[in-house]
């Protein structure tokens, strides 16, 4: 088996072994929950006869074992459960509110990345000047604010003040690309500026601990460019330390931002589970806990790939 088939060998291995843990941990959560799951989801509406169909399509009527060997079967192919709320199936309604989910987070990285990058570069490379302490000032402010305050400010200044944007909704991308784009921009800008913010320190880190390496010093002292240096020898060593803040910050993205999703009214995965926590609804619960986890092990399995791409001694190890 050749290094590279080994390599991501060890990393599917470790994603699947992690994925069983969140599997046992989803089970557990309903019989963690204090009281009777059904009977809190009913609410109002309970009746013994909606108590015990509830509880059959659920299966909690059966032995512990049962439930769980059945659970672990049925996510394997992809059936989660019905909500409690409506009784539609979990996995059709993470598949309806997926795409606003991946639409933002998309947005979102690409805008963190464009701020991120050409700031952090440029504050590492003129530290302990003025424009150093700019960025750092600037990106500290940007970790300081909350996001659900600053979507607030962008709402009154482009929504309500200059009535440029809406000020909340979503619209398809495939089926009305203009209304999508119009309606992202707003939240796009809100998860992308706070996630620049913090981009933008861990960049700047490492460009620094690079711009300190020895082969870097060599390099100056042949009278390469300081472009030629900069591009080959810091930048692209900087990558791997870079590759791993982006992919946590995609991940958390992709894992819902609830209180931007609540503020613009965005009906992706966060907004789901503020509701579902809100109704009670623990399959939905359940589904979305796991899509999310699923959705961090893909990022981080992706971030693994990259990683050897970048640095052929991460695959040989």
């Amino acid at each position: 088996m050749s290094p590279v088939a080994r390599f991501l060998a060890r990393r599917l291995a470790y994603s699947l072994v992690v994925l069983v843990g969140v599997l046992i941990v989803v089970f557990a959560l309903v019989h963690l929950v204090p009281g009777d799951p059904v009977r809190i989801a009913l609410g109002t509406r309970y009746t013994p006869e909606a108590y015990e169909a509830l509880r059959s399509a659920s299966g909690l009527d059966r032995a512990l074992p049962a439930q769980f060997a059945s659970y672990l079967g049925n996510a394997l192919t992809g059936n989660l459960g019905v909500s409690f709320r409506n009784g539609d199936p979990v996995a059709q309604i993470l598949v309806e509110r997926l795409p606003a989910t991946i639409s933002l987070a998309v947005v979102g990285i690409v805008i963190a990345l464009l701020i991120a990058l050409p700031a952090g570069i440029w504050s590492a490379l003129r530290e302990g000047r003025i424009s150093d302490a700019i960025v750092r000032v600037t990106s500290q402010f940007g970790v300081s604010v909350p996001d659900f305050w600053l979507g607030i400010l962008l709402i009154a200044l482009f929504a309500t003040t200059l009535g440029w944007l809406p000020t909340s909704g979503y619209r398809p991308l495939f089926g009305d690309p203009a209304g999508w784009l119009e309606h992202i921009v707003l939240p796009g800008l809100t998860v992308g500026l706070v996630a620049a913010a913090i981009m933008t320190r861990y960049v700047r880190s490492a460009v620094l601990d690079v711009a300190g390496a020895g082969y870097v010093r060599t390099a100056r002292s042949k009278g390469l460019a300081p472009r030629v240096i900069t591009s080959r020898h810091v930048v692209r060593n900087a990558l791997v330390p870079i590759l791993t803040i982006t992919g946590i910050q995609l991940a958390t993205i992709l894992g819902g931002v609830i209180v931007v999703e609540v503020v613009f009214a965005w009906p992706g995965l966060g907004r789901l589970v503020f509701n579902a926590v809100a109704a009670r609804d623990y399959p939905v619960i359940q589904g979305a806990v796991l899509l999310i986890a699923a959705l961090f092990l893909l990022i981080n399995l992706i971030v693994d790939v990259l990683y050897a791409v970048v640095d052929p001694r991460i695959r040989l190890s």
